[in-house]
């Protein structure tokens, strides 16, 4: 029980330190319709949320994962990591099929099945963000 209240203490301040970072953001004078603060004002307070519930009900006995499930747990964040360092020079589409392939190979190592799903992944996510969101993604970046 202990161990998920501290967990659940380390999401909340990640996530109230979330909150503060997204106020920094600019604001442009055109901006996305859904407004470039909004997505990650709801990602923080879903994230603070997640903590609180996790501190005030702990699991009983939680079972902690394998070493194995954790080093693919870091091997993700990596992927996402390095996938938001590349979305701006690179665009979405290249990033984002290259991070949801790999995602998908620690989920499901199959390369063939992987590099499909990250390509389909990537177009359909890049077509629901343009058409049905109206965000302004650029698709390649400085490359074309």
């Amino acid at each position: 029980m202990t161990s998920d209240r501290i967990f659940g203490l380390a999401v909340l301040a990640v996530a109230l330190f979330y909150l503060y970072s997204a106020t920094a953001i600019q604001l442009g004078f055109l901006s996305d319709p859904v407004g470039s603060r909004t997505f990650p004002y709801l990602i923080g307070a879903v994230a603070a949320l997640c903590g609180i519930y996790i501190c005030i009900k702990p699991d009983p006995d939680p079972n902690w994962p394998a070493w194995p499930i954790i080093a693919k747990l870091a091997a993700a964040t990596a992927v996402m990591y390095v996938f938001a360092r590349l979305l701006k020079p690179m665009g979405f589409i290249l990033p984002a099929a290259v991070a949801s392939a790999l995602l998908s190979y620690l989920i499901s190592p199959n390369v063939k099945v992987s590099i499909i799903a990250g390509i389909c992944l990537s177009l359909g996510l890049y077509l629901i963000f343009r058409a049905a969101l109206g965000l302004s993604l650029s698709p390649f970046g400085d490359l074309f």
